[in-house]
């Protein structure tokens, strides 16, 4: 069985705020081998699959710029996420709307992470993940790492894969439901998309068990 562990924030003094690869190459002396950094996009989204990433960084030919998915303009998100696909070893992982409702957005983040460090072509000998929790039923040992995103170079590459990973997938769905403006928020609760729903109620892409969506069905 896997360990798993948590890390206090700041791991190392110094590096609280600083995403390089410190830690990343710590924690590839303490495993004995590669280090995948895993995150997530869409947890909090009315609408729409969240979508996790793992990503490899391998040698030292990383992306110039490279930070927390949040921190970057959609151009240079762009940008980075097709130097990372290019250059590193990349898995992505999903967990559906249904799903989602069917066993909550945590255990449904968690499991889309175990499946996206599975499909790592190299397997890791240990990730760092962003966040609080570290996934079940790893088969390598794993570490959380609070605001990893921007701290850790190899989790910051799996925020950008997963964030523009699922923005392209809402925009795609956007013409299956154009009413929604999926094009526009991919599924976060801004005003036009609380217009939409109040309009037209919710479709498929739609979490029904996230308050908002309840209260539009139990309004309607």
């Amino acid at each position: 069985m896997a360990v798993r562990t948590r890390s206090p924030a700041p791991l190392l003094p110094g590096f609280a705020d600083v995403c390089d690869r410190t830690l990343e190459r710590a924690a590839t002396l303490r495993h004995g081998g590669l280090v995948a950094g895993v995150d997530e996009a869409g947890r909090g989204p009315w609408a729409g699959p969240v979508v996790t990433a793992a990503v490899i960084l391998v040698g030292d030919d990383i992306p110039a710029g490279l930070d927390d998915s949040k921190k970057l303009t959609a151009a240079r998100r762009e940008a980075i996420f097709e130097e990372i696909l290019l250059r590193h070893v990349v898995a992505v992982a999903s967990a559906s709307p249904a799903t989602i409702d069917r066993i909550n957005i945590r255990a449904a983040t968690l499991g889309a992470m175990r499946r996206a460090v599975a499909g790592l072509a190299l397997p890791p000998a240990a990730v760092l993940v962003d966040g609080k929790d570290v996934p079940p039923g790893l088969a390598c040992p794993g570490e959380a790492l609070i605001k990893g995103d921007g701290r850790v170079a190899a989790i910051a590459a799996a925020s950008i894969v997963a964030k523009v990973t699922r923005d392209r997938l809402m925009w795609t769905m956007s013409a299956h439901f154009p009413d929604y403006g999926f094009e526009a928020h991919v599924g976060y609760g801004t005003a036009q998309h609380q217009a939409a729903l109040a309009r037209l109620g919710p479709c498929a892409l739609h979490r029904m068990s996230f308050r908002p969506i309840r209260d539009v069905m139990a309004a309607g």
